[in-house]
Protein backbone atom coordinates (compact mmCIF):
# COMPACT_ATOMS: atom_id res chain seq x y z
CA UNK A 1 0.00 0.00 0.00
CA UNK A 2 1.41 3.33 -0.94
CA UNK A 3 2.37 4.95 2.22
CA UNK A 4 0.51 8.13 1.70
CA UNK A 5 -2.68 6.24 1.82
CA UNK A 6 -2.08 4.72 4.52
CA UNK A 7 -4.36 6.10 7.85
CA UNK A 8 -3.15 6.24 11.48
CA UNK A 9 -3.88 3.60 14.31
CA UNK A 10 -6.23 5.33 16.34
CA UNK A 11 -4.99 7.08 19.76
CA UNK A 12 -6.89 6.02 22.48
CA UNK A 13 -6.50 7.56 25.52
CA UNK A 14 -8.52 5.71 27.73
CA UNK A 15 -7.35 1.98 27.19
CA UNK A 16 -11.06 0.31 28.53
CA UNK A 17 -12.83 3.23 26.27
CA UNK A 18 -13.25 3.42 22.82
CA UNK A 19 -12.19 6.88 20.85
CA UNK A 20 -15.58 6.40 18.87
CA UNK A 21 -17.90 6.54 21.13
CA UNK A 22 -18.57 9.74 23.08
CA UNK A 23 -19.15 10.28 27.26
CA UNK A 24 -22.05 12.36 28.70
CA UNK A 25 -20.52 15.67 29.88
CA UNK A 26 -22.75 17.91 31.67
CA UNK A 27 -22.26 22.31 31.13
CA UNK A 28 -21.51 23.26 34.66
CA UNK A 29 -20.35 27.38 33.73
CA UNK A 30 -20.17 29.48 31.06
CA UNK A 31 -19.36 33.31 30.45
CA UNK A 32 -19.10 35.40 27.48
CA UNK A 33 -16.00 36.46 26.10
CA UNK A 34 -16.88 38.43 23.35
CA UNK A 35 -19.56 39.28 20.72
CA UNK A 36 -19.62 35.67 19.39
CA UNK A 37 -17.10 33.72 21.30
CA UNK A 38 -18.31 31.72 24.90
CA UNK A 39 -15.70 29.77 27.30
CA UNK A 40 -17.97 26.53 28.84
CA UNK A 41 -16.58 25.10 31.63
CA UNK A 42 -17.85 20.92 31.75
CA UNK A 43 -17.52 18.08 33.80
CA UNK A 44 -17.51 14.31 32.33
CA UNK A 45 -20.79 12.86 34.18
CA UNK A 46 -18.84 9.60 34.82
CA UNK A 47 -16.86 11.94 37.44
CA UNK A 48 -13.73 10.85 36.10
CA UNK A 49 -10.90 13.61 34.76
CA UNK A 50 -10.00 14.88 31.06
CA UNK A 51 -6.42 13.77 31.96
CA UNK A 52 -5.60 16.18 28.63
CA UNK A 53 -2.22 17.31 28.01
CA UNK A 54 -2.22 21.47 26.86
CA UNK A 55 -2.83 22.10 23.27
CA UNK A 56 -5.09 18.85 22.94
CA UNK A 57 -7.86 18.84 21.68
CA UNK A 58 -11.79 17.01 21.82
CA UNK A 59 -14.60 16.31 19.69
CA UNK A 60 -17.71 17.83 20.82
CA UNK A 61 -21.17 16.65 19.77
CA UNK A 62 -24.73 17.81 19.57
CA UNK A 63 -27.45 14.77 19.25
CA UNK A 64 -29.15 15.51 16.14
CA UNK A 65 -26.80 18.62 14.91
CA UNK A 66 -23.46 17.22 14.59
CA UNK A 67 -19.69 17.49 15.75
CA UNK A 68 -16.88 19.54 15.50
CA UNK A 69 -13.52 19.66 16.85
CA UNK A 70 -12.58 22.02 20.04
CA UNK A 71 -9.22 22.91 21.86
CA UNK A 72 -9.24 22.17 25.32
CA UNK A 73 -7.74 26.09 26.78
CA UNK A 74 -7.58 24.70 30.56
CA UNK A 75 -4.44 23.46 32.00
CA UNK A 76 -4.65 20.57 33.44
CA UNK A 77 -2.71 21.90 36.63
CA UNK A 78 -6.25 23.82 37.66
CA UNK A 79 -9.29 22.03 37.32
CA UNK A 80 -9.02 18.36 38.43
CA UNK A 81 -13.13 17.43 37.59
CA UNK A 82 -13.75 20.06 35.05
CA UNK A 83 -12.35 21.39 31.75
CA UNK A 84 -12.62 24.37 29.63
CA UNK A 85 -13.42 25.16 26.16
CA UNK A 86 -13.29 28.50 24.54
CA UNK A 87 -16.07 28.51 21.48
CA UNK A 88 -16.58 30.63 18.94
CA UNK A 89 -20.20 30.52 17.14
CA UNK A 90 -19.63 29.58 13.35
CA UNK A 91 -21.27 26.65 12.31
CA UNK A 92 -24.12 24.33 13.13
CA UNK A 93 -22.80 23.12 16.49
CA UNK A 94 -21.29 25.89 17.74
CA UNK A 95 -24.09 27.65 17.32
CA UNK A 96 -26.15 25.31 18.95
CA UNK A 97 -23.47 24.86 21.79
CA UNK A 98 -23.89 28.72 21.93
CA UNK A 99 -27.77 28.48 22.64
CA UNK A 100 -27.69 25.88 25.66
CA UNK A 101 -27.60 26.47 29.39
CA UNK A 102 -25.80 25.37 32.36
CA UNK A 103 -27.02 22.05 33.41
CA UNK A 104 -27.61 20.67 29.88
CA UNK A 105 -25.12 17.60 28.41
CA UNK A 106 -23.21 16.73 25.27
CA UNK A 107 -21.27 14.19 23.79
CA UNK A 108 -16.99 14.45 24.27
CA UNK A 109 -14.15 12.29 22.86
CA UNK A 110 -10.83 12.49 23.13
CA UNK A 111 -8.65 14.23 24.20
CA UNK A 112 -7.00 13.70 21.14
CA UNK A 113 -3.99 14.46 19.14
CA UNK A 114 -0.14 15.49 20.05
CA UNK A 115 0.24 18.78 22.67
CA UNK A 116 2.77 20.60 23.30
CA UNK A 117 6.42 19.11 24.36
CA UNK A 118 6.37 20.21 28.13
CA UNK A 119 9.19 18.09 28.71
CA UNK A 120 11.00 19.52 26.02
CA UNK A 121 10.53 22.91 27.03
CA UNK A 122 10.76 23.38 31.04
CA UNK A 123 13.84 24.91 32.04
CA UNK A 124 13.90 27.30 28.84
CA UNK A 125 13.22 30.52 27.75
CA UNK A 126 9.39 30.62 26.07
CA UNK A 127 8.11 33.01 23.91
CA UNK A 128 4.10 32.42 23.18
CA UNK A 129 2.55 34.10 19.93
CA UNK A 130 -1.38 33.95 19.68
CA UNK A 131 -3.18 36.33 17.31
CA UNK A 132 -7.18 36.09 18.09
CA UNK A 133 -8.73 32.73 18.77
CA UNK A 134 -5.61 31.23 18.70
CA UNK A 135 -4.91 32.55 22.68
CA UNK A 136 -7.52 29.16 23.69
CA UNK A 137 -4.65 26.78 23.18
CA UNK A 138 -2.21 28.65 23.86
CA UNK A 139 -3.61 29.59 27.07
CA UNK A 140 -3.51 25.74 28.26
CA UNK A 141 0.32 25.92 28.23
CA UNK A 142 0.39 29.44 29.52
CA UNK A 143 -1.56 28.59 32.40
CA UNK A 144 0.28 25.18 33.28
CA UNK A 145 3.70 27.27 32.93
CA UNK A 146 2.41 29.76 35.52
CA UNK A 147 1.68 26.87 37.45
CA UNK A 148 4.86 25.72 37.96
CA UNK A 149 7.10 28.71 37.09
CA UNK A 150 9.73 27.75 38.98
CA UNK A 151 10.38 25.27 36.49
CA UNK A 152 10.69 27.53 33.30
CA UNK A 153 12.86 30.02 32.64
CA UNK A 154 11.75 34.23 31.02
CA UNK A 155 8.18 34.38 29.72
CA UNK A 156 7.35 36.25 27.02
CA UNK A 157 3.54 36.58 25.59
CA UNK A 158 2.45 38.47 22.78
CA UNK A 159 -1.09 38.29 21.99
CA UNK A 160 -3.02 40.31 18.95
CA UNK A 161 -6.37 40.59 17.87
CA UNK A 162 -7.97 42.54 15.58
CA UNK A 163 -9.57 44.74 18.20
CA UNK A 164 -9.80 46.15 21.72
CA UNK A 165 -13.47 44.46 21.95
CA UNK A 166 -12.38 41.06 20.47
CA UNK A 167 -9.39 40.78 23.19
CA UNK A 168 -10.35 37.48 25.11
CA UNK A 169 -9.70 36.59 28.84
CA UNK A 170 -9.21 40.55 29.59
CA UNK A 171 -8.96 39.25 34.08
CA UNK A 172 -5.63 36.98 32.75
CA UNK A 173 -4.26 39.57 30.90
CA UNK A 174 -4.38 42.18 32.82
CA UNK A 175 -2.78 39.58 35.50
CA UNK A 176 -0.16 38.67 32.83
CA UNK A 177 0.59 42.69 32.83
CA UNK A 178 0.97 43.57 36.36
CA UNK A 179 3.11 39.94 36.93
CA UNK A 180 6.99 40.95 37.44
CA UNK A 181 8.17 37.84 36.21
CA UNK A 182 6.06 38.11 32.98
CA UNK A 183 7.19 40.31 29.60
CA UNK A 184 3.94 40.51 28.14
CA UNK A 185 2.39 43.10 25.11
CA UNK A 186 -0.74 43.13 23.37
CA UNK A 187 -2.00 45.00 19.90
CA UNK A 188 -4.64 45.22 18.05
CA UNK A 189 -4.92 45.86 14.52
CA UNK A 190 -7.14 49.00 14.78
CA UNK A 191 -8.33 51.14 17.26
CA UNK A 192 -11.96 52.81 17.37
CA UNK A 193 -12.51 56.05 17.94
CA UNK A 194 -13.83 56.60 21.33
CA UNK A 195 -12.31 53.41 22.46
CA UNK A 196 -9.65 53.31 25.50
CA UNK A 197 -6.28 51.29 24.36
CA UNK A 198 -3.01 51.28 26.18
CA UNK A 199 -1.04 48.72 24.01
CA UNK A 200 0.51 48.41 20.77
CA UNK A 201 -1.86 49.20 17.91
CA UNK A 202 -0.37 47.25 14.85
CA UNK A 203 0.15 43.94 13.58
CA UNK A 204 1.60 41.19 16.02
CA UNK A 205 5.04 41.23 14.33
CA UNK A 206 5.57 44.13 15.23
CA UNK A 207 6.01 43.69 18.61
CA UNK A 208 8.56 40.59 18.08
CA UNK A 209 11.66 42.77 18.01
CA UNK A 210 11.43 43.95 20.87
CA UNK A 211 11.71 40.54 22.67
CA UNK A 212 15.06 39.53 23.75
CA UNK A 213 15.78 35.95 22.66
CA UNK A 214 18.66 34.02 23.95
CA UNK A 215 18.96 31.52 20.75
CA UNK A 216 20.32 28.65 22.77
CA UNK A 217 17.57 28.46 25.21
CA UNK A 218 14.06 29.98 24.00
CA UNK A 219 11.34 28.01 22.09
CA UNK A 220 8.51 29.73 20.29
CA UNK A 221 5.18 28.35 20.79
CA UNK A 222 3.17 30.03 17.44
CA UNK A 223 -0.86 29.92 17.37
CA UNK A 224 -2.96 31.97 15.20
CA UNK A 225 -4.71 32.68 11.78
CA UNK A 226 -3.31 30.80 8.69
CA UNK A 227 -2.32 34.00 7.58
CA UNK A 228 -0.40 34.68 10.91
CA UNK A 229 1.92 31.78 10.58
CA UNK A 230 3.92 33.48 7.13
CA UNK A 231 4.77 36.33 8.92
CA UNK A 232 5.66 35.54 12.24
CA UNK A 233 7.80 32.93 10.81
CA UNK A 234 9.91 35.36 8.64
CA UNK A 235 10.02 37.81 11.95
CA UNK A 236 11.71 34.38 13.78
CA UNK A 237 14.13 33.71 11.19
CA UNK A 238 15.08 37.56 11.18
CA UNK A 239 16.00 36.63 15.17
CA UNK A 240 17.51 33.46 13.74
CA UNK A 241 15.81 31.20 15.60
CA UNK A 242 16.33 27.44 15.20
CA UNK A 243 13.52 26.13 13.35
CA UNK A 244 13.06 23.23 15.83
CA UNK A 245 12.94 25.67 18.90
CA UNK A 246 9.49 26.51 17.33
CA UNK A 247 6.27 25.00 17.88
CA UNK A 248 3.07 25.48 15.68
CA UNK A 249 -0.27 24.68 16.71
CA UNK A 250 -1.79 24.10 13.44
CA UNK A 251 -5.43 23.06 14.07
CA UNK A 252 -7.63 23.27 11.28
CA UNK A 253 -10.02 21.28 8.96
CA UNK A 254 -10.14 18.35 11.59
CA UNK A 255 -13.19 15.82 11.90
CA UNK A 256 -12.82 12.42 13.11
CA UNK A 257 -9.99 13.14 15.67
CA UNK A 258 -8.56 9.99 14.82
CA UNK A 259 -6.76 9.78 11.81
CA UNK A 260 -9.69 7.98 9.71
CA UNK A 261 -11.79 10.45 7.37
CA UNK A 262 -8.45 11.99 5.69
CA UNK A 263 -9.93 15.80 6.54
CA UNK A 264 -6.62 17.14 8.12
CA UNK A 265 -4.27 15.32 5.73
CA UNK A 266 -1.10 17.36 5.23
CA UNK A 267 0.43 15.97 2.23
CA UNK A 268 4.40 15.44 1.83
CA UNK A 269 6.46 14.10 -1.71
CA UNK A 270 6.53 10.52 0.40
CA UNK A 271 4.96 11.18 3.18
CA UNK A 272 1.40 12.14 5.08
CA UNK A 273 0.99 13.81 8.23
CA UNK A 274 -2.27 13.45 10.38
CA UNK A 275 -3.79 17.16 11.96
CA UNK A 276 -5.34 15.23 14.65
CA UNK A 277 -3.43 12.76 15.95
CA UNK A 278 0.42 13.70 13.98
CA UNK A 279 -0.61 17.03 15.60
CA UNK A 280 -2.33 19.39 16.29
CA UNK A 281 0.73 20.78 17.60
CA UNK A 282 4.21 20.57 15.60
CA UNK A 283 7.64 21.13 15.65
CA UNK A 284 8.39 23.54 12.62
CA UNK A 285 11.45 22.28 11.39
CA UNK A 286 9.14 18.73 10.64
CA UNK A 287 6.71 20.23 8.75
CA UNK A 288 8.43 23.08 6.90
CA UNK A 289 8.87 21.12 3.94
CA UNK A 290 5.33 20.50 3.71
CA UNK A 291 3.38 23.10 1.22
CA UNK A 292 -0.01 22.03 2.72
CA UNK A 293 1.17 22.56 6.63
CA UNK A 294 1.08 26.34 6.56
Amino acid sequence: MNEISQTKEAKVVNPEGSPYNPQKARIIGERQLTTDTKLFELELESGERLNQDPGQFVELSIPGVGEAPISVTSSPTRRLDSFELCVRAVGNVTNTLHKTNIGDTVGIRGPFGTGFPVEELRGHDLLFIAGGLGIAPLRSLINYTLDRRDEFNNLNILYGCKRPCEQMFEDEVDHWARRQDIYHEATVDFCPDNVCWGGNIGVITELIPGVDIDLDNTYAIVCGPPVMYKFVLEELDEKDLPHEQIYLSLERRMKCGIGKCGHCQINGAEEVLYACQDGPVFNYEKVKGFEEAI
